[in-house]
Parts: structure tokens; sequence; C-alpha cells
């Protein structure tokens, strides 16, 4: 007889454990999300008027909704220096790095193909 017992560990109502991307996916397929991990990437660090001249047709609050997305995920860091007036930069992490150079073939691929 087959044994019909299952290894497969036990999964969130969502399919998370079958999906380890899922996390990763919810996170870059937000609005501008991979255009400012892109963006970001291609400096050593920006402000955040530098990050929206990149994207004139996106909104001050959704840039700052995603930047904040991606430091509490750890894609990006934050940095702020006590000057006058008040000066906020921000980087890609390492992860955030990683996840940047691994983006790239596909939009090499969309670029191609559009």
């Amino acid at each position: 007889m087959a044994d019909t017992t299952s290894s497969a560990p036990a999964c969130d109502v969502d399919g998370t454990c079958y999906c380890p991307l899922t996390g990763v996916i919810d996170t870059l397929s937000r609005k501008y999300a991979m255009q400012l991990v892109s963006i970001i990437g291609a400096h050593d660090s920006l402000r955040f008027a530098e990050i929206e001249e990149h994207l004139p047709t996106a909104s001050t609050s959704t840039i700052s909704k995603r930047l904040d997305e991606f430091e509490e995920a750890g894609l990006v860091s934050r940095t702020q220096y006590n000057e006058i007036p008040p000066r906020v930069e921000y980087a890609l992490t390492a992860e955030g790095d990683e996840i940047r150079s691994r983006l790239e073939p596909l939009l090499e691929w969309a670029t191609a193909n559009s």
C-alpha cells in the first residue's frame, strides 16, 4: 500500500510555504517599488527630493510609503544627518542591492520585449 501521508509542511491559507517569494512579490509589486529599487541602487545614496526627480509621476506620499515599507523590510537604509537644514539619505542595504541585481535581467527582458 502506498504511503498517503505528506511530508509537506503545514501551510498558511495563502500558500506562503509553497512560495517563499510571496513576501518579496508583495513588496515589489506595489506601485513604483521596482523603479525605486533601481533608482536608489543606481546611486550610492539619494535624498528624497532626488528620488522625486526620478519619479515625476509618483506622489510624494506614495514614494514616502514605499521607502517606509522598504526600510521595514530591510531593503533600504535611512540615514538622518544632524544638520540645518535637515538632511536624510536613502541607500540600498546589502539585501536590497541583491534584489536589484536579480531584477536587472527581468528589466532588460521587459525593455527588449516592450
